[in-house]
């Protein structure tokens, strides 16, 4: 259990937010040590959604983008430098989650969804060396791993835009 901050008596909000920012979002993967150059070849990601590494010098529009098509990995990896969080999603993932999850990024800066096929679970959120699966849009973890990801303390270019880059 972690350390209470009490002043007064009373427990501080602050001090629980920052607690629960640090905290792991239960479930999720860490990736480390992912390069960071620009190419224009194809990569052969270690994770499927990729989490980081090289890739393309052009990134995905990424400020609430909604894309219903499969996109440029090497594309979405760049806008997961910038901060971006990428939800994927697959054919087990339900019409409902789909359409949830995809209202939600409309909501979202800093986040773009698309279909992928090659993933073990429903729902897979992937931020700059951080991912999590999920089997549905109503799993609490989503809003989490959003609020903590979302131009998070693992952002390599933290404030680097998520417009101009390609659309389709």
């Amino acid at each position: 259990m972690g350390r209470r901050d009490v002043r007064g008596g009373r427990r501080h909000p602050e001090a629980a937010q920052e607690q629960a920012a640090a905290a792991p979002v239960k479930g999720e993967k860490t990736f480390k040590d992912l390069s960071q150059n620009h190419v224009t070849t194809p990569v052969d990601y270690k994770t499927s959604p990729a989490v980081g590494g090289d890739h393309n010098p052009a990134w995905m529009n990424c400020s609430g983008d909604v894309y219903d098509k499969a996109i440029g990995e090497t594309n979405a990896v760049h806008s997961l430098e910038h901060g971006a969080v990428w939800i994927t999603y697959s054919d087990k993932a339900t019409d409902k989650d789909i359409r949830t999850l995809k209202d939600t990024v409309k909501k979202t800066p800093y986040t773009l969804i698309s279909p992928y096929s090659d993933q073990s679970s429903p729902v897979t959120l992937s931020a700059w060396g951080k991912q999590l699966n999920v089997d549905s849009a109503s799993d609490r973890r989503v809003q989490t791993f959003l609020d903590k990801y979302v131009q998070g303390k693992q952002t390599p270019e933290p404030g680097a835009t998520c417009t101009g880059g390609i659309t389709a």
